[in-house]
């Protein structure tokens, strides 16, 4: 049988790639981070948190699952931020967005309209609305509440350390890179992550959520030109024929980027999905223990016995929702 039948016969039992290895970070990865989260916080907090650390893990993606169904969902992670600058009649960058865009949300709605905001993403203002529930969850000792803003909130923070998660071109869509966005956040850490460090430290307390926020974001988007310049000065001098390979997963034969081409990637970017992924598991647990502090320190271990039935059902049922092709969604995802 010749190459190109081969091919074809594999095309026909292709399907997309499973949901988990398709969002943003990949479900695992968001996982684990909130998983190795628990791990950077002081004892009096980490007993509460490794009580609860499959819940924390579980519910760690469910923003991603209301993606489809929730209006305004989508626009929480991530900023397109490039959207902002300013361009010359040559075409050339003349201004950074970062020194255009007002950090306040007030200021940047008087600026430019929530609408626009909201269409190019608000994730570096929703990081410190967040905070602010979990803070007031613990002033309340509401374990659900607590638990259920920890785990989501673990979220918004990883994705806001993504690249891709700061630019409109998330996906490579405008450079013909089309694919890269889950290339570099789930296919990357899928073949890497067991050999990643996480020993990050311990928590600390960040005084300003909003500053840390735009911070996270800034750090970010400096990494947008080498994540797309490399993988599109390796595709001209990566064999075609190399690039993909054809993996099992469950039952079924999915296309994905090959070992070969993901470790050249890997090595041009010199670790920067680890060191990505190491910054957002200690944010998320800085974050968690500077809500805990602000309310006051409470003590949460008589609290560690109740019963979680209640708050899982009533999540199930947010989630069981239908999805809405009218919502705005992610190629990518």
């Amino acid at each position: 049988m010749s190459r190109f039948i081969k091919l074809l016969v594999l095309a026909l039992f292709l399907i997309s790639l499973p949901a988990e290895a398709n969002a943003p970070w990949g479900f695992f990865a968001h996982r684990r981070i909130n998983e190795l989260a628990v791990y950077t916080l002081p004892t009096p907090l980490f007993s509460f948190y490794k009580e609860h650390i499959d819940f924390i893990k579980e519910h760690a993606v469910d923003p991603d699952k209301r993606r489809y169904g929730v209006k305004g969902e989508a626009e929480r992670h991530y900023i397109d931020i490039d959207h902002y600058y300013k361009y010359d009649t040559t075409g050339r960058v003349h201004a950074n967005p970062f020194n255009l865009m007002p950090r306040k949300w007030v200021d940047a709605v008087e600026k430019y309209t929530e609408d626009t905001l909201r269409a190019y993403g608000i994730v570096p203002w929703h990081i410190p609305m967040y905070k602010d529930r979990l803070t007031r969850a613990f002033e309340q000792q509401d374990v659900a509440k607590i638990l259920r803003y920890s785990a989501e909130l673990g979220h918004y923070i990883a994705d806001a350390h993504v690249p891709l998660h700061t630019t409109e071109n998330y996906n490579g869509q405008m450079t013909n890179q089309k694919g890269i966005h889950g290339f570099w956040e789930s296919r990357i850490p899928e073949l890497y992550e067991d050999n990643w460090d996480f020993f990050v430290g311990k928590a600390r307390y960040v005084e300003n959520p909003l500053d840390i926020s735009w911070a996270i974001v800034e750090a970010s988007h400096a990494g947008v030109d080498s994540v797309l310049r490399f993988e599109r000065e390796l595709n001209e001098q990566f064999p075609q024929d190399a690039k993909y390979s054809y993996e099992e997963r469950g039952r079924v034969l999915t296309k994905v980027y090959s070992e070969e081409y993901s470790k050249a990637y890997y090595d041009m970017l010199d670790g920067q999905q680890e060191r990505r992924m190491r910054a957002s598991v200690i944010m998320v647990g800085s974050v968690w223990y500077s809500a805990w502090v602000d309310a006051g320190q409470p003590n949460l271990v008589l609290s560690q016995e109740i019963d979680l039935e209640e708050a899982e059902k009533a999540i199930q049922e947010e989630l069981n929702v239908e999805s809405k092709p009218e919502l705005k969604k992610r190629e990518h995802e």
